[in-house]
């Protein structure tokens, strides 16, 4: 594991379509989401509409909506869905024996 990646939980501590924040000093609050599926995504914790906690929103498929005015956000993209525009930033994260570890650098992909 590189410098990037960090440790920020057990993937058994997230249940099924919520939303948990993770804080950090330099980049502020990150939201990390689990699917119904069991795919982890992590993005800004901030709505791009009005700043809402989307930590706190809910989690539908792979989109989340934010808790305050039900803006949609596709989570593999970061991207709102129409008729709303605007978009947040990805981390990547991944799981290894349970562990769930979060990259500090954005994904642009």
């Amino acid at each position: 594991m590189n410098d990037t990646w960090h440790y920020v939980g057990l993937l058994d501590e997230i249940p099924s379509l919520e939303g948990r924040v993770v804080k950090h000093d330099r980049l502020g609050d990150l939201a990390l989401f689990r699917t119904s599926d069991d795919q982890l995504y992590a993005v800004e914790d901030r709505c791009p509409h009005r700043g809402g906690p989307l930590s706190a929103g809910m989690v539908h498929g792979r989109m989340v909506s934010c808790p305050l005015h039900g803006w949609r956000l596709d989570l593999a993209t970061g991207e709102v869905q129409g008729p709303d525009h605007g978009c947040v930033t990805r981390y990547p994260v991944r799981v290894e024996e349970n562990k769930i570890y979060l990259c500090l650098e954005p994904d642009h992909a």
